[in-house]
């Protein structure tokens, strides 16, 4: 009887956290919402109507500004629903990743290609082994995870700091790390910052709903790697992306 009430017992605090967590994750998907989903279409419907109501008289600059405040909170609003829907996928699919051996510096340059716009002004330094690195991983997801870090660095640094990209081999995998010369990170919130719709107090002035490191901690754990952050001794931050090698690369095709 005693074993029963204990088995009972732990069942229902499972349910309580599996509810406490649905209600968390609930409480932050309103929030997002209701501020990072609002904002931009109140943004498109102003500059809509605007155009609609006063376009004919407007100057070219004018209307050009418009529609580029309708572009860009329409990306905004993108960005957000691709963000859900990462996150999703990763959640539900878990380890179900396409693993394939790719160049880390076709990784890199393909995330950095896609933030191009972002880092204008921004000095990038990319610092890989001069012998080709090889990385056991999903493409798609490891792209969307630099990409992750690199714009979160954008958002969170003051313009014109440096961002640093590296990568190298560790004991049992590939380690790719990208830094940047910003506040950092408040003590006490480096592993808190890789959850779901978490926001520092700086980041409430940011835009974004706070899922882009979420999605990072998940995909690196899809992966079977970890991902963590941390605050440098120079200032900034830096996050350490680890992604394991359950293989020995193939070796490199023969010439001719």
């Amino acid at each position: 009887a005693l074993a029963l009430d204990r088995t009972i017992l732990a069942e229902e605090a499972a349910e309580a956290t599996l509810a406490a967590e649905r209600e968390l994750t609930r409480s932050g998907l309103l929030s997002a919402v209701s501020h990072d989903v609002r904002t931009p279409l109140a943004s498109i419907q102003g500059s809509a109507t605007a155009l609609i109501e006063e376009g004919d008289r407007m100057p070219p600059e004018a209307r050009r500004e418009l529609l580029d405040t309708i572009r860009e909170e329409a990306a905004r609003l993108g960005r957000l629903v691709g963000d859900l829907l990462d996150l999703t996928r990763l959640e539900s699919e878990g380890p179900r990743v396409r693993k394939g051996w790719h160049p880390v510096e076709e990784l890199v340059g393909a995330a950095l290609s896609r933030l191009d716009a972002r880092l204008k002004g921004r000095e990038v330094r990319v610092e890989l082994p001069k012998e080709v690195l090889l990385v056991e991983a999903d493409p798609l997801l490891v792209e969307q995870v630099l990409w992750n870090l690199v714009e979160n660095a954008t958002k969170h640094t003051p313009p014109g700091t440096p961002i640093e990209v590296g990568a190298g081999q560790v004991d049992g995998g590939v380690a790719i790390v990208v830094a940047d010369r910003g506040p950092g990170i408040p003590p006490g919130e480096e592993q808190r910052i890789f959850e779901k719709f978490y926001r520092t107090a700086d980041g409430q002035r940011t835009p974004g709903a706070g899922l882009g490191l979420a999605i990072c901690h998940a995909a690196a754990k899809a992966h079977g790697g970890w991902i963590r952050a941390e605050n440098r001794p120079e200032g900034g931050a830096r996050f350490v992306f680890f992604l394991p090698s359950g293989a020995e690369p193939p070796a490199p095709a023969a010439e001719g």
